[in-house]
């Protein structure tokens, strides 16, 4: 029998909030880096090639793991990649930044 890795799941803004007001729950933001300066959700990591080596070997595979990107489309190729990096508690935001930028204007 062979360990299958636990899916990623796919979640709305508003299941969202309870990971984002976790101070466990590690939020990563996959835009580029003039999108992720321009503003982002709280507390997130701009992950690209530059530090995806750093960041999986420093990150707690067991912490929740929320990923977003534009429009939702492309975190959940990031999910998927971190599921299979070992992560046990991986998340997608539906809408991206921006559903969750309408949802919660500055």
């Amino acid at each position: 029998m062979t360990d299958k890795p636990v899916p990623y799941k796919c979640i709305h803004v508003q299941e969202a909030q309870e990971l984002l007001n976790d101070p466990g729950t590690v939020i990563v933001d996959i835009r580029n880096k003039v999108s992720f300066q321009a503003s982002n959700i709280h507390s997130s990591i701009n992950l690209s090639e530059e530090n995806i080596v750093d960041f999986l070997d420093s990150t707690d595979r067991k912490a929740p793991l929320l990923i977003y990107c534009y429009h939702g489309i492309n975190s959940k190729d990031a999910a998927e990649y971190f599921v299979y990096n070992g992560f046990q508690s991986v998340f997608s935001l539906n809408g991206g930044y921006s559903e969750f930028s309408q949802q919660n204007p500055r």
